[in-house]
Formats: C-alpha cells, structure tokens, sequence
C-alpha cells in the first residue's frame, strides 16, 4: 500500500479489539469542514464506569455510577476544551496542560514537555493529543504521543506531528497497538484514514466498529470551515 493511500478507519477499528483512546483528526472529503473525533474504551469496571457530557462547547467525563469509582486521577478529565481559535483533544489532564500553556504563550509542543505518560505500571499508557488551529476558512492540525522510552518507564520519548490538512484524509492514534497485557504502546506514525463529508455516516462508522464489549464512549465534532458552524455526535454505552 502506498504511504500516500488513506486506510479504511472501520476495517482498523473492527479489527482490533482494543485500540484503547482514540484520536481522529482531518478534513472532510468535501472540503468544508474540520473533523474531530475522540473516544475511550476500558477494560476494568473501574474505566468502564464513564460517560461524556457535553459543558459548553468543551467535553467533560464524568463517573456513570459516582458509587463505584475507585481511581479518578487518570479516568476523570476533559478531552476537549477550547481556546480562542485552538481546538484541543486529548487522553487526560494533559488538556489542560496544554490550554493553560497556550494561555501564557507557549506552543502545543511546549506545553506538552512538562508532561510524561501515565503512571499506569506495566502499561505506562501513552498521552495521546491533538490540537487545530483556525484561520480564515482554513486550519492546520498537529497530533502528539507521549510514551515509555522502555518497559520500566525510565524515561519519556516525545513525538509530535504537524499536518497540512487535504480534503477527505485524517490522522488516527490511539493509545495502544492491540489488547494485550502488558497492554502494547502505539507505534509508528498516526495511520492516514479517510474522512467523510457525512458527520453522522462518520459518527455511526466509528461507534459501530470499537469492540462492544469495551468501548464506553464517542464524541465527534465537524467545524465548518467557512461559517464557523459546529455539528456534533455523542454516544455514551452508559445511559
């Protein structure tokens, strides 16, 4: 297959049971919108035990059932927060992170030097973040992973990358290669994955394909380009 082909994003999806967090960014096929998608999937109740909900045009998770949390510090975050003309994703706290960075003046990348991986031992689960910026009719995007340098967590390598956006392409990385335990770190570069002009044909795509028995919750969002329109989507298995 050649570098420059856009892979199917269900057949990736439908194919591996457990691709933990995931992030898609990209352009739709007809141009006229920035695509966002984020969502989560868990193995214990513990992360099973979330739902998305919607505060503004930022995205908060919240315990489903408030009795049963055990660990908040690394299920309860808000993977979507928004400031001024920058659009910011991620798999934690390291939103923030990255909100309260740009608020100072610093860059994504900066922001995101402050941070590591999760202290999750032995899965040391990756950050995974993503983060568009608007200009008039246009955007660009940048995607980031935070990972074990080894399988003690010694160390942190840090990769970033920058995207010009093209009209039906995006971006997916998620937080692990496939199930397993340890649970195996993603790797490589974000898979190039088609993006469609349909916000609900995208939605209905992503939601049906993670595996039902581990996925907990989907948010997508379109951005229109030209008139600044927001569509969104959201399912929560938890209802």
């Amino acid at each position: 297959m050649s570098i420059y082909t856009n892979e199917n994003l269900a057949k990736l999806l439908s194919e591996n049971t457990y691709p933990g967090r995931g992030i898609v960014i990209g352009k739709t096929e007809d141009g006229k919108s920035a695509a966002i998608a984020y969502f989560i999937m868990g193995r214990s109740e513990n992360s099973r035990n979330r739902v998305f909900i919607e505060n503004g045009d930022e995205v908060i998770i919240h315990p489903f059932d408030a009795s049963k949390v055990e660990d908040p510090s690394l299920i309860i975050y808000s993977p979507i927060r928004v400031f001024e003309n920058q659009l910011i994703v991620t798999n934690g706290d390291q939103t923030d992170t990255v909100y309260e960075g740009l608020k100072v003046g610093k860059s994504f990348e900066a922001a995101l030097e402050t941070r590591a991986f999760e202290p999750d031992a032995p899965n040391f689960t990756p950050r995974i973040s993503g983060m568009l910026t608007f200009q008039k009719n246009a955007f660009t995007y940048k995607m980031s992973i935070l990972k074990s340098a080894d399988a003690e967590g010694t160390a942190c390598n840090r990769y970033t990358f920058s995207y010009a956006p093209i009209a039906g392409t995006g971006h997916f990385i998620h937080t692990y290669n496939c199930d397993g335990n340890p649970i195996p770190t993603f790797t490589g570069e974000p898979e190039r994955v088609v993006i469609p002009s349909d916000i609900d044909a995208f939605a209905d795509m992503i939601w049906n394909n993670l595996n039902e028995q581990n996925k907990i919750s989907l948010y997508v969002r379109f951005v229109n380009l030209e008139t600044g329109a927001v569509e969104n989507r959201m399912f929560n298995k938890n209802h």
